[in-house]
């Protein structure tokens, strides 16, 4: 019973990591425009084919269907790019001319995009399912009865490097401190001087890149992809951003990791004819969270100008 508990917490480790690389972009942007950018999780979805069709057109994927690690880097460097620009003109053309309007305004415009990646994707890159190369080092440590696939160690060690660096960006450089600004008063930002309209895309950016790397490393696990792994992989990844209270970054980072390990405590302890709930886990804790802290773990409620 302990090693199969202890077993979970290893794949909810790797599984939490993900969820809380996607959860950082909603929170972030939540941070500086209150919005929740519902096509976040589409964004994943696209870095993840940007990195399947980057190791066809590059031929770092062998005959096999393998990749070395460096070869997997050279991929999700590619697929942060394309997201972090895909992030950019979908901030630029989609968001910034609603920004002026209520609310709910942008919040259709966000599901719009969603949709529009969603269906433009089946039809971009067919409907069918496509298989992700992995990695050629399938090394697997056993203690006792506990297994840890090396694959899930580099998931934990990548998403938790991409973490630090992301506070560091936030926490340590005058871009940083721009976005903490805006976060805290958009109009103050701008009679600071902060050019507000940059630092916004700049988010928009950060946020699709760790999207696009958290795409990489799902896929590099479970290496089936298709048009519509980011609609349920998003909603989990919003989850916990509220879970850990949204528009809070270490929040983000602490909800990811606990919806990761109860999606895998779920899957190990359900009985076998009810293992196929264990997805419904993720919003049962969120209707939890919402009647008894509705700011999220590590949130604050703040007060509504009218």
């Amino acid at each position: 019973m302990l090693q199969t508990f202890i077993q979970q917490i290893i794949n909810g480790l790797a599984l939490g990591s993900i969820y809380a690389l996607i959860a950082l972009g909603y929170t972030m942007v939540y941070g500086v425009l209150r919005l929740i950018n519902f096509a976040h999780g589409d964004v994943y979805m696209i870095g993840a084919f940007v990195g399947y069709y980057a190791a066809q057109k590059f031929g770092i994927a062998s005959a096999s269907g393998q990749i070395s690690f460096g070869g997997a880097l050279i991929l999700m460097m590619t697929a942060m790019m394309a997201s972090a620009s895909l992030g950019v003109v979908i901030e630029r053309f989609a968001y910034r001319p609603v920004r002026k309007y209520p609310r709910l305004t942008s919040l259709i415009t966000a599901i719009g995009v969603s949709l529009l990646l969603e269906n433009g994707g089946q039809v971009l890159f067919g409907a069918d399912p496509k298989f992700f190369p992995i990695l050629n080092s399938a090394v697997t440590y056993t203690f006792g009865s506990v297994t840890v696939r090396l694959t899930d160690i580099i998931i934990v060690v990548v998403s938790v490097s991409l973490m630090v660096l992301l506070q560091t960006i936030v926490l340590k450089t005058k871009l940083g401190k721009a976005m903490r600004a805006v976060s805290y008063n958009l109009d103050a930002a701008k009679l600071m001087g902060i050019n507000t309209d940059f630092i916004i895309a700049f988010t928009f950016a950060l946020g699709s890149a760790l999207a696009a790397a958290a795409g990489i490393l799902v896929s590099l696990s479970f290496p089936k992809i298709d048009p519509l792994i980011g609609v349920l992989t998003g909603l989990k990844a919003f989850v916990a951003a509220v879970l850990g209270g949204i528009g809070n970054i270490t929040g983000a980072v602490l909800g990811g990791f606990l919806i990761g390990i109860a999606e895998t405590m779920a899957a190990g302890y359900l009985p076998q004819s009810l293992n196929s709930y264990k997805d419904a886990v993720a919003f049962a804790i969120l209707i939890l969270v919402l009647l008894f802290k509705p700011a999220g773990l590590m949130g604050s409620v703040a007060p509504e100008k009218v």
